[in-house]
């Protein structure tokens, strides 16, 4: 058991984050709203992360303290929550294709402002961010609470009002407004709560990795994170969940499958390095053969009498 900790903990760690990551997606999709901006605050987080643990709270430890790792999480959620309210105001007056078209000119901002400030260590990034645990598995005891708090609390908040509001936007803003639900209102805050989920996991994520730089924040890991909430379900959390988990750990299922060896080098490569164009084509076919993804509400009516 320890060996197989020791082997795949840094990918177990990556699933959990990568959820995580999902369900930040997840949020301005339930109210309806194409936001691909969680890169940009993941990214965000991170960079608070790096700056606060190397500059300020240097410390003579050989671990980073926990409760400053708590702290940076505060910080983040903070910062990336009025940074979120700031971008949504005026973004969210968008729709559809267009939101989306907006929220990936803020994540090019942000990773330009990032390549080009002295502060965020330019193209090279920001090394030696110390860590709060001495193995990697050792993560889970931050991660895997914070998933497992956050799945309590998306159960919890597509059942009472304020999720009812955001689903109720999905499916038709214009009968939403009619009803009185203000729509204004309940889209920022599901895009603020967003943005604050991308920046805590992006504070831990930096941790984990030891170094942050721009590339944590591209287009690219927008198409990744749709992948994640789009596949795996976009009309319950759970779907993120699960898709975040799987399609962390795909990528490094293909490149074990291209090592075993017995393939032809052009597909070999293509499975090491293809990822992008596998998402896509998943997303294009997931979209078509399964429109609401792989797991759908009805999971949670199992074993419920139907009405007749």
């Amino acid at each position: 058991m320890a060996e197989f900790f020791s082997t795949y903990g840094s990918l177990i760690v990556s699933m959990v984050l990568g959820a995580l990551l999902g369900l930040s997606l997840y949020l301005p999709l339930m109210a309806g709203q194409l936001s691909l901006a969680s890169p940009g605050f993941y990214a965000l987080g991170g960079y608070i992360a790096a700056i606060l643990s190397t500059k300020i709270f240097q410390t003579n430890s050989n671990l980073f303290p926990i409760p400053l790792l708590l702290l940076e999480m505060l910080v983040a959620a903070a910062i990336s929550g009025l940074l979120g309210i700031a971008v949504g105001i005026p973004a969210l007056r968008l729709r559809g294709i267009y939101l989306a078209i907006a929220t990936i000119a803020f994540v090019e901002v942000l990773r330009v402002l990032s390549l080009n400030l002295d502060i965020t260590g330019g193209a090279v990034g920001i090394f030696g961010i110390p860590q709060p645990f001495s193995t990697p598995i050792e993560y889970l005891w931050i991660a895997l609470p914070l998933l497992l708090i956050s799945m309590v609390l998306f159960y919890r908040l597509e059942r009472v009002r304020v999720g009812r509001a955001f689903t109720a936007i999905r499916e038709d803003e214009l009968a939403a407004g009619a009803m009185g639900i203000n729509p204004t209102y309940y889209k920022v805050l599901a895009f603020t709560l967003g943005a604050m989920l991308a920046g805590i996991v992006g504070v831990i994520s930096a941790h984990f990795l030891n170094t942050w730089n721009a590339r944590q924040g591209t287009f690219d890991a927008s198409i990744i994170y749709l992948t994640f909430v789009l596949i795996g379900g976009s009309r319950t959390f759970l779907g993120s969940v699960v898709g975040g988990m799987v399609f962390t750990a795909l990528p490094e299922v293909l490149r074990g499958l291209a090592d075993t060896g017995g393939f032809p080098t052009w597909l070999a490569q293509f499975l090491r390095d293809g990822r992008l164009i596998i998402f896509g084509l998943l997303i294009v076919i997931g979209t078509i053969f399964f429109p609401q993804g792989l797991v759908t509400p009805d999971i949670f009516k199992f074993g419920k009498p139907k009405n007749r």
